[in-house]
């Protein structure tokens, strides 16, 4: 029987350290909270932005015109006026949109000259362009709106006997210039490659058209 109460004894001091560990693992469970609860201020300001990052590479310029070509233009002869006409209808050389502000440039093809290189190069000549002939002066001319433009064939002379070579199979190039483009501009248009420079248009990148 002492045994058996020895057993019972150690027993129910196992049974009281149990229950004083599970009250003590409760005490330190519930003093975690409240001091984790109890650390946690209130909610700062927002951090600063950080830096914007490097600026992509600009993309290349658009176009701000367009250069036509117009080939095999025939003038006709007005007898009443003594006047050689030829008219150029823009919507039948190009879908380039033409406003009343913008300008219009015309250059004629005057022929090829050879350059040192041995190769050749086309040569063009800003309308108005005259000619001293024997028998008198030449002009070519012209006038437009934003859905023509008319050239002339004007001289001091009656010029129902002209030479062919100025009245048929002519070529022409028209340039657009866009009204911002040309107001801001200050390029020299009296030579045509410099005008296609300052456009940023290659020759590559002229429309030719065949005339009447």
């Amino acid at each position: 029987m002492l045994f058996d109460f020895d057993c019972e004894t150690n027993e129910m001091n196992t049974n009281q350290k149990s229950k004083i560990m599970n009250k003590f693992s409760t005490i330190i469970g519930i003093f975690l909270v409240l001091f984790t609860v109890s650390c946690e201020g209130p909610e700062g300001p927002p951090g600063f932005d950080g830096l914007d990052g490097r600026d992509g590479v600009d993309g290349k310029d658009g176009i701000q015109g367009q250069v036509v070509e117009v080939d095999n233009v025939n003038f006709d002869y007005d007898a009443d006026g003594n006047i050689f006409n030829a008219l150029i209808t823009f919507s039948d050389v190009t879908d380039f949109e033409v406003f009343e502000s913008d300008a219009v440039l015309v250059y004629r093809f005057d022929g090829t000259v050879d350059l040192e290189d041995g190769s050749t190069a086309d040569t063009w000549s800003q309308i108005p362009q005259s000619f001293f002939l024997p028998e008198g002066t030449i002009q070519y001319v012209m006038a437009h709106t934003f859905v023509d433009v008319e050239l002339f064939i004007d001289g001091n002379f009656d010029l129902s006997a002209l030479s062919t070579d100025f009245t048929d199979n002519q070529s022409f190039r028209i340039v657009f210039v866009p009204s911002e483009f040309a107001e801001s501009s200050k390029m020299d248009t009296s030579k045509l490659s410099n005008v296609m420079s300052a456009l940023g248009i290659e020759e590559n990148q002229i429309h030719k058209i065949e005339g009447n």
